[in-house]
């Protein structure tokens, strides 16, 4: 016998697929703008991002019918949770490509062509990897490939330090372009921002899964 509960649980995830589709999407867009210049293009991904937050909202509405019709036993709780946490981590992902884009019109409209870091483009593809690999791990509801997730999160942190670095050293010996040094930065700090959101999709899962809480494991570890 299906339950009704299943029913929304089902509805939910859908509606959190969705959205990770178009965080992929957005992400891919905003970095594609920062890399080829173009202006408009980095214009058309505010508009992009409302439809993330109406799935929000709805995602919000329907964790709280699904609390409302039972209460739920402990693994159902755990996905219903879940589900509301991945999706706010979600909508963060849907904002910060839309910074980036912000950060991809000054730069192409400043009049200044600024060569972009070298290492700037490797992050970005292993950001929207780490991204996708966290999807995958919740539609799967699989641990292993969640803890892949945490595992490449730390590589990414050094990318973005030397990122940082060698933008510093840049504008030392050209202060003319500090404003685009900035955004180069900031787009490095906001694709690392969104590596921190891809890990706390993989400890949801994980949570979900095994029913373990691994969030702030590693530093917690280092206290005992």
């Amino acid at each position: 016998m299906i339950r009704h509960f299943d029913s929304v649980i089902d509805d939910l995830r859908k509606d959190v697929f969705r959205m990770g589709g178009l965080c992929e999407s957005i992400l891919e867009k905003s970095l594609r703008s920062v890399i080829d210049g173009d202006q408009a293009l980095a214009a058309t991904v505010a508009h992009d991002d409302l439809e993330i937050d109406r799935l929000d909202v709805a995602i919000d509405e329907g964790v709280l019918k699904a609390l409302a019709l039972q209460a739920p036993v402990a693994a159902d709780l755990r996905l219903v949770l879940a589900i509301k946490m991945v999706a706010t981590d979600l909508e963060r992902v849907g904002d910060i490509a839309r910074n980036i884009a912000k950060s991809a019109g000054r730069l192409a409209g400043s009049g200044t062509k600024r060569t972009l870091p070298p290492k700037l483009i490797p992050m970005s593809r292993d950001v929207q990897s780490v991204l996708r690999l966290a999807l995958d791990s919740f539609s799967r509801t699989d641990a292993g490939l969640a803890r892949e997730v945490l595992e490449k999160d730390d590589a990414i942190d050094d990318l973005q330090d030397e990122i940082v670095r060698d933008v510093l050293v840049e504008l030392e010996s050209q202060p003319e372009g500090a404003s685009q040094d900035v955004d180069l930065i900031w787009i490095a700090k906001n694709l690392e921002r969104v590596a921190d959101h891809a890990t706390n999709v993989a400890e949801q899962v994980i949570l979900v899964a095994e029913a373990r809480n691994v969030k702030h494991a590693s530093k917690l570890a280092g206290l005992e």
